[in-house]
């Protein structure tokens, strides 16, 4: 057998990543079958088009994942943050996803989500120190 060793690559490549997501891929695939992966983008712009934020999220395995949500602090409070996670979830549902779920700190924004019928799943205290992040999902597919 081939000696088998360990490098730490403090400053990897995408090649690096690929190295390791590649085969990652192949196995996930072998035992799940496709996973239908698919990217989402809605963004928020001004008149001239300019992206001030948005969402950005991936379906796969059935599930939208919310990878990032941002609205600018000027526009906060007018309902964009709500129309950009329903038109996501119009989306997921029409991609017959099961649900949604998202990470966020505490000093971003659980109560936004809560407000939007997204429940806490899981958390990590002190990450950043002094606060936690929150794990949210909310199921769009009922099964009867």
């Amino acid at each position: 057998m081939t000696e088998i060793t360990t490098r730490l690559i403090a400053e990897p490549t995408e090649a690096d990543r690929l190295a390791i997501l590649n085969p990652l891929l192949a196995f996930n695939l072998m035992k799940t079958g496709n996973d239908r992966y698919k990217p989402l983008v809605i963004t928020l712009s001004d008149a001239s088009g300019q992206v001030l934020g948005g969402l950005s999220a991936k379906s796969y395995y059935d599930w939208l994942f919310v990878d990032l949500l941002f609205v600018p602090e000027a526009l906060r409070g007018h309902g964009h943050g709500s129309s950009l996670l329903r038109q996501a979830e119009d989306w997921a549902k029409n991609e017959t996803c099961i649900g949604i779920w998202l990470d966020t700190f505490t000093f971003q924004a659980p109560g936004f989500y809560e407000k939007q019928g997204y429940t806490m799943f899981g958390a990590i205290d002190d990450y950043p120190k002094g606060h936690s992040r929150k794990f949210f999902r909310k199921l769009l597919l009922v099964e009867e």
